[in-house]
């Protein structure tokens, strides 16, 4: 297990863009908001025991060694783009280039 030890926040500008902070330490995350909890239940086990905190989504990880915190709009957001985020689909062979390739190795090997 890794030791976390960066912790990002990652807010909405006034422009509409990320500002992504990083801290060396949680004092600082900790003198600006309250916190309400600590994680219990993280998959990542590095992460229970990390604080919560009121106004902020998280811990959760990113990377090896950063914890990372949102906003509540900024997680809903990236959720939201993650989720329509769709892979791109491996192009199937049609029936008649897929009968025509049998036939051709019917051909080479009889």
């Amino acid at each position: 297990m890794a030791k976390k030890d960066t912790f990002r926040i990652v807010t909405r500008g006034r422009d509409g863009s990320l500002l992504i902070r990083d801290y060396p330490s949680l004092d600082p995350i900790s003198d600006q908001h309250h916190q309400i909890g600590v994680d219990d239940c993280s998959t990542d086990l590095a992460l229970r025991g990390m604080p919560l905190f009121r106004g902020l989504i998280g811990p959760m990880p990113e990377g090896k060694n950063i914890v990372r915190y949102e906003s509540p709009e900024v997680f809903e957001t990236l959720t939201k783009e993650w989720g329509t985020n769709k892979p791109k689909r491996r192009r199937r062979r049609t029936a008649a280039a897929s009968s025509t390739a049998e036939a051709e190795a019917e051909t080479a090997a009889g």
